[in-house]
């Protein structure tokens, strides 16, 4: 029960964090290992077997195999000639190994003889002082995982999703460990949707912000005319690139808790459900940003046509105004002898005072309805 207690608190933190993972690993790296190498270990009965230096995956996996354990190897970016040697030790399935390699997959689960190859999808929130129309709100990268009987690899892409910190919470728990690759699987997978909720958080503050500035009325009360649409354009795009990431996994998080597997263990398996109702929930809010942005854009592009027909207005306006004097003048300049009072000596200042007067009555008019 100690165990179950201890599970959360071991593979998430009290709250999300946005900080990037700069904290580097002990473990000094055997020039034999391939680069793309980033941690390779043993565990046994959940702690991690001590070596005077990095293993190689084939001396990994030979340990494994005389005294048991399992063998954990973490892989950044590895090119398909780094992989291959590690893909034919451990029999991994050559469609899951070009998956891996050439990433931009959608997030999945795939089930093949041996193993299990679940892909994730990593959403980091990019901080920014200002929302512009060229802002990059989320960047994303992938973990990829082959889970084994006695083996977990992940294949990270992208500078995001580091599992350093990850691993070391885990090693700190080796009743946990003890529980086989099942729990390292678990573990990524609940620290991943961790991070789709803190960026979830912080995608909800722009769009606040984004909210606030296009229903704020302008100056005197008037209809605000709206922000720049290319700003909600490009807020739009980042959230669909977080959806990406969310929608597709959920189906793989619901059979992971509800179908058994011959490769989790049942102890395990239950708190898979965890998971996928904290990705449900995202979902849901992603879903809802995609609307609410819809309706923000609509709104905005509503206010500036508002905007565009009161500017109408006021240049109809004036034109009516200037029309009065205009005719005015257009009449007396017609070279006529015999046109009424041209020969009287108060005509010019009696027409110019008429003419000051409905010019007059037609602004006051036009300023009592709210054209000026």
């Amino acid at each position: 029960m100690s165990m179950i207690r201890d599970l959360r608190a071991a593979v998430r933190p009290s709250r999300p964090s946005l900080r990037k993972d700069t904290g580097a690993y002990d473990a000094t790296r055997d020039p034999s290992t391939p680069s793309a190498v980033v941690d390779c270990a043993v565990y046994r009965d959940g702690r991690r077997v001590a070596t005077d230096a990095q293993l190689s995956p084939h001396e990994a996996m030979r340990q494994v195999r005389r005294d048991g354990g399992f063998v954990w190897i973490g892989l950044h970016e590895p090119s398909e000639a780094e992989f291959s040697g590690i893909a034919g030790e451990f029999g991994l399935h050559p469609l899951a190994v070009e998956d891996a390699v050439q990433a931009h997959q959608r997030p999945k689960l795939e089930r093949y003889d041996d193993s299990l190859f679940t892909v994730f999808k990593t959403i980091h929130y990019v901080e920014h002082d200002e929302l512009t129309a060229n802002s990059e709100i989320v960047e994303t990268g992938e973990v990829m995982c082959f889970t084994g009987r006695d083996f977990f690899i992940t294949v990270r892409h992208g500078g995001q999703g580091s599992l350093r910190a990850l691993r070391h919470r885990l090693q700190d728990d080796p009743e946990l460990l003890a529980k086989g690759p099942s729990a390292v699987l678990h573990s990524i997978a609940d620290h991943v949707v961790d991070g789709y909720v803190a960026v979830a958080d912080a995608v909800q503050d722009d769009i606040d912000e984004v909210e606030t500035e296009v229903f704020t009325p302008g100056r005197g009360g008037k209809v605000s005319r709206g922000v720049d649409s290319a700003r909600i354009y490009q807020l739009k795009r980042e959230v669909l690139e977080f959806k990406r990431a969310v929608a597709p996994l959920l189906r793989p998080m619901q059979l992971l808790s509800e179908r058994p597997m011959r490769l989790v263990d049942p102890d395990i398996q239950k708190y898979f459900r965890d998971v996928a109702d904290h990705l449900a929930r995202v979902q849901e809010q992603v879903l809802g940003f995609d609307e609410l942005l819809n309706s923000i854009l609509q709104a905005n592009l509503a206010q500036a046509s508002v905007a565009q027909n009161e500017d109408m207005r006021k240049i109809t306006s004036w034109a009516a105004i200037i029309a009065v004097p205009t005719m005015v003048c257009g009449v007396y300049g017609m070279n006529f002898d015999y046109m009424p009072e041209t020969h009287w000596k108060l005509g010019y200042p009696v027409i110019m005072a008429i003419t000051g007067v409905i010019c007059l009555g037609i602004h006051r008019t036009l300023k009592r309805n709210g054209w000026l």
